[in-house]
């Protein structure tokens, strides 16, 4: 059996249950490595994988190689693990490589949903979802989703927004979302949602900080509905009030 986990956005206390008992039964755990760290409580002396960035094929890899060989293993992901997680590529490696494998994806609280809980009610309409990481999607397609994304009026979140080899990713978004976007549209920084460093800020469009982003944060652009009150974020339903 392996287990495909979402371990949600850090803290414990968001974890599922069904994630928990998944790694309870599981005899060896797969990881990235600082995601094995938080789940370090959970897992005790049971045997870990760890893989740095950019090894997600060499993790599936070994995780397949021991549930085939008999083992119960859990390969966890942070968040929900079918949300730029590790059950799509393990589900392509086991229908396409041919896998004698039962596969089971556990779900997880993805960044967006924690996120979206420290600023207020920023989701309550229509949003979507958009990576800024290019290591495996042409930015140029990445741009045309933030256009469209934009003229559509989704609420957006912005997923692995800015890091030391992507600094003007984050910036080049505003800068396409912007004949789209009101100067005082809501927008939502949450750095280490769920976990014991977390930190937010919200202000207008206009007024964005990017110094305050690294891959560690979810930024929530908000819709031409979406305002300020009492310091939290809402996008309105649209129920009478």
């Amino acid at each position: 059996m392996l287990y495909v986990i979402g371990i949600g956005p850090g803290g414990l206390d968001m974890m599922t249950y069904q994630a928990r008992e998944a790694i309870e039964a599981s005899e060896v755990i797969v990881g990235y490595k600082t995601y094995t760290h938080l789940v370090k409580a959970l897992v005790g002396d049971k045997p870990v994988i760890k893989t740095g960035m950019c090894k997600e094929i060499e993790r599936c890899q070994a995780a397949l190689e021991l549930a085939q060989s008999g083992k119960t293993v859990a390969i966890i992901s942070s968040g929900d693990s079918g949300v730029y997680g590790m059950a799509g590529l393990i589900l392509e490696m086991v229908t396409k490589q041919k896998w004698d494998v039962e596969v089971k994806v556990v779900p997880g609280m993805t960044a967006s949903i924690a996120a979206g809980s420290v600023l207020g009610a920023p989701l309550m309409h229509d949003f979507c979802h958009i990576s800024l990481s290019d290591l495996l999607t042409p930015w140029d397609l990445i741009e045309k989703r933030i256009i469209n994304a934009a003229d559509a009026d989704f609420v957006i979140c912005f997923y692995n927004p800015r890091s030391r080899g992507r600094e003007g990713h984050l910036k080049r978004a505003f800068e396409l979302m912007t004949p789209h976007k009101d100067p005082n549209t809501p927008v939502g920084i949450v750095k280490e949602a769920g976990r014991r460093k977390e930190q937010k800020w919200i202000l207008p469009f206009e007024q964005m900080d990017f110094e305050l982003v690294d891959m560690r944060t979810l930024v929530v652009v908000g819709n031409q509905s979406t305002y300020i009150d009492q310091g939290i974020m809402i996008t309105p339903r649209g129920y009478s009030v």
